[in-house]
C-alpha cells in the first residue's frame, strides 16, 4: 500500500511516501526536499509552483504568491491580471506534489493521501484544503491530520523518546505564517489534542519583516523617496529591487541562527548593512515572549505543569532561531526538544498514525462533524479548567470542539466597538465565515441589512508586533491627543499614516473640516487623518464621513500594519466614494477619497479597497 502525506505549509510544502514495504521518506521536488509554496500566474492563465515560480517571480513580481496558504481565507487571488480561486491556487501546489509522487511510483497513484492541517482550522478551511486535493487529482481516500497530533507522533517515533498512554506533549510550532500551540496526548490508539492555541501574526515573514524594516531605519535617510519607492514599487524594477531585498534579508535572518553577525547586500544606492544576531533578538523579543506566555497558559489550561509533560516539542522552519529555546528554558524551566529537520516533521509524523488515530476521513466532513474526531477519551487526570488572560493584541481563542472533555482554552474578553451600530456585547468568532468568491477577503453586506463591523479590541494596552516598545506610541499615550507637529500629525497619527506621512504631499487640514491631517495621493486621491478624544469618537467620525455612501453594497475588512490593527469601509454613491479607516485601541481616524473622476473610471468599494491596501494602509 502507498501512503503520501503531505504537509502544505505557509512557505514550504513537504510530502512524505512510503511505498512498496519501504520506511517512509521525503519527496524531493526539483532536487528538494522541500518545495516553496509559492504560485505564478502565467499570461496564458496557467499556474507555475515552487521554484519555477519564484523565478518567474523576478521577471513580473505582480502576478507572484509566494503564501497563498495565508490567504485561505479569501475565496479569490488577484495575480497580475488573473483571478485565481484559492481552491485552484493551493490545488496548483498539491498538483505538483502528486506529479512527482506518481513518476516515483512509475505513474501509478497512491493509494491514501494524509493532508496536515492546523489543529485550529474549522470546517471550512478544511474543506477548502480537501478541495483542493481533489482539484490535484489526489484522488477521494484523503485523511485530514491536525498537525500537532502528527507532530507528536514523530516526536514518539524516535529511539528513546518515550510518549505513552496517560503522557502528554506540548508542540510549539513556528511556521512562516503562523505560531501554533497544542498540548497533545497519547491514548490507546492514538492521540488527543487536550488544549490548542495560536498567535495568527506571529511567523517567519513577520520575523523578516522586523529586520528589514531595522534596516531600512539605517539606511533610508540616505534616500528615503527611493526607499519608498522599494517597499512600495510601483514600476517593474522597483517590484524585482524589493523582492531581491527581501530574500536577501530572509537569507540575513537565517543565517543569523549559525552566525553572530552578517551582512545584508542592499541595491543602490545604499551601502550593505551589517546585522548582528543581537540586534536581531532585540527586535523579535516581544513576541516570541508572546508565544512563550502562550505556551505557558495553554500548558496551565489542561490542569498541567510543564514539569509532568513528557517534553516541549520545537517544529516549523523558524523554531530553528535559538532565542526561542533560551526564553522557554527561562520561562519555563524546561529544556525543548528539536529532532531531525523541523520542516519536515509533520510530514514525517503523518506516517506514524495508526488509522484508529487518524481524525477526518472525507466522508465525514460537515458542518456538524467534529473537527478532529477519531480520537478516544484520553487516559489522564481529569483537567481543572482555569480561565487565563490571553496575550495582549490576540483575538479570543476558542476552545477545540475536538476535545472529549472540554478544557477551558486562554481567552481574553472581546469589547464591542460602536462603529456602524455594532452592540457593546458582541464578540469576534475565533475563525471567520467563508467569504464569497471574487470579494478578495472582504465580506460584503446588503444595504437593506443593518451594516455590522466586528473589532477586538484588547482592554489592557497593546504590544506590536516585532517592535521594540520604545519605538512606536503605545494605547494609553495615545489617549491624550498631544501637540501636532508642523504637518499636522501627532506621534499617533503619523504611526497611523506611515509612509504616507514620510512622503512630503500632507499639511493641517482645513479649520472647517474634521481632519488634523490632509495628504495628496497619486491617482488623484486623498487621505486624511484626525485624533480625536476618544475610541467611541472616532467610530462616530467613521460614520459621518462615510455619510450617504449607499449606491450598492458595502465592503469592508480588517487591516494590521506597523503595529496597529484595525478595520475600514468602503462605499460609493453618485460616481465618488469614501473608505474609512479605524484603530482597534486608540482614537485615530482615517478616510480615503477621490477627488477626480472619469467617466470611463469603474469606481467601486473593492477599487477603494486595493488602493487602501497598495498606497494607504500602514507598513506598506
Amino acid at each position: 500500500m502507498a501512503v503520501l502525506s503531505v504537509d502544505l505549509g505557509t512557505s514550504n510544502t513537504v510530502a512524505v511516501l512510503s511505498a512498496h514495504g519501504r520506511p517512509p521518506r521525503v519527496i524531493e521536488v526539483d532536487g528538494s526536499a522541500t518545495m516553496p509554496s509559492a504560485l505564478f500566474a502565467a499570461d496564458d492563465g496557467n499556474l507555475v509552483v515552487g521554484r519555477d515560480a519564484e523565478r518567474r517571480a523576478r521577471l513580473d513580481p505582480a502576478r507572484f504568491e509566494p503564501n497563498p496558504k495565508r490567504r485561505v481565507d479569501e475565496g479569490t487571488l488577484l495575480l497580475g491580471d488573473v483571478v485565481v480561486p484559492v481552491t485552484e491556487a493551493l490545488g496548483a501546489v498539491l498538483r505538483r506534489v502528486a506529479d512527482e509522487t506518481s513518476r516515483q511510483l512509475g505513474g501509478a497513484k497512491p493509494d491514501e493521501v494524509r493532508l496536515t492541517h492546523p489543529a485550529q482550522w474549522g470546517p471550512v478551511r478544511r474543506n477548502v484544503l480537501l478541495a483542493a486535493a481533489r482539484l490535484a487529482g489526489m484522488g477521494t481516500n484523503l485523511v485530514l491530520v491536525p498537525e500537532p497530533v502528527a507532530a507528536a507522533a514523530h516526536f514518539a517515533s524516535f529511539p528513546g523518546q518515550q510518549l505513552g498512554p496517560g503522557q502528554a506533549l506540548a508542540v510549539y510550532d513556528l511556521g512562516a505564517g503562523t505560531f501554533d500551540v497544542a498540548i497533545v496526548a497519547a491514548t490507546q490508539t492514538g492521540y488527543v489534542v487536550l488544549a490548542e492555541a495560536g498567535l495568527p501574526d506571529l511567523g517567519g515573514l513577520d520575523v523578516d519583516q522586523a529586520l528589514l524594516e531595522h534596516v531600512g531605519r539605517q539606511v533610508s535617510i540616505r534616500d528615503p523617496a527611493r526607499w519608498q519607492s522599494i517597499l512600495r514599487p510601483e514600476s517593474t524594477g522597483d517590484r524585482r529591487a524589493q523582492r531581491a531585498l527581501r530574500e536577501d534579508v530572509k537569507a540575513a535572518k537565517e543565517a543569523l541562527s549559525r552566525h553572530p553577525q552578517t551582512e545584508v547586500p542592499l541595491p543602490e544606492p545604499f551601502e550593505d548593512v551589517l546585522v548582528t544576531r543581537v540586534e536581531l533578538e532585540a527586535l523579535i523579543r516581544p513576541s516570541l515572549l508572546r508565544s512563550v506566555e502562550l505556551l505557558a497558559s495553554t500548558i496551565r489550561s489542561t490542569g498541567m505543569t510543564p514539569d509532568r509533560l513528557v517534553g516541549i516539542y520545537l517544529v516549523g522552519g523558524s523554531s530553528r532561531i535559538p532565542l526561542i529555546a533560551t526564553l522557554i528554558a527561562e520561562q519555563l524551566r524546561v529544556v525543548p526538544s528539536s529532532l531531525d529537520q523541523p520542516e519536515t516533521a509533520v510530514a514525517l509524523g503523518a506516517h506514524h498514525i495508526t488509522a484508529e488515530g487518524v481524525s477526518l476521513r472525507t466522508g465525514n466532513i460537515g458542518p456538524q462533524a467534529p473537527p478532529t474526531g477519531g480520537f478516544r477519551q484520553p487516559v489522564m487526570p481529569p483537567p481543572m479548567p482555569q480561565q487565563q488572560p490571553a496575550p495582549l493584541s490576540q483575538a479570543p481563542v476558542a476552545g477545540p470542539p475536538s476535545v472529549p472533555t472540554p478544557v477551558a482554552t486562554p481567552q481574553s474578553p472581546a469589547l464591542g466597538n460602536p462603529v456602524m451600530g455594532l452592540p457593546s456585547t458582541a464578540a469576534f468568532p475565533a475563525q471567520p465565515p467563508p467569504p464569497p468568491a471574487g470579494g478578495g477577503g472582504r465580506r460584503k453586506i446588503m444595504l437593506g441589512v443593518a451594516a455590522v463591523v466586528a473589532l477586538a479590541i484588547v482592554a489592557v494596552g497593546a504590544v506590536f508586533l516585532l517592535q521594540p516598545d520604545s519605538d512606536l506610541p503605545t494605547a494609553e499615550s495615545c489617549g491624550q491627543k498631544g501637540d501636532p507637529d508642523n504637518e499636522g500629525f501627532t506621534d499617533c497619527l503619523r504611526q497611523l499614516a506611515g509612509g504616507v506621512a514620510e512622503s512630503g504631499d500632507c499639511k493641517p487640514a482645513e479649520r472647517d473640516t474634521n481632519a488634523d491631517v490632509t495628504c495628496s495621493l497619486p491617482d488623484s486621491y486623498q487621505v486624511s487623518y484626525a485624533h480625536v478624544a476618544s475610541v467611541q469618537d472616532a467610530q462616530k467620525l467613521a460614520n459621518t464621513e462615510l455619510g450617504d455612501m449607499t449606491d450598492g453594497d458595502h465592503v469592508e475588512a480588517q487591516w494590521k500594519g506597523n503595529g496597529l490593527d484595525g478595520r475600514w469601509r468602503a462605499g460609493v454613491t453618485g460616481g465618488t466614494g469614501v473608505l474609512v479607516f479605524t484603530v482597534a485601541d486608540r482614537p485615530l481616524v482615517g478616510w480615503l477619497s477621490r477627488t477626480e473622476l472619469r467617466s470611463s473610471d469603474d469606481f467601486t468599494p473593492d477599487v477603494l479597497g486595493d488602493y487602501f491596501a497598495e498606497h494607504v494602509q500602514p507598513g506598506t
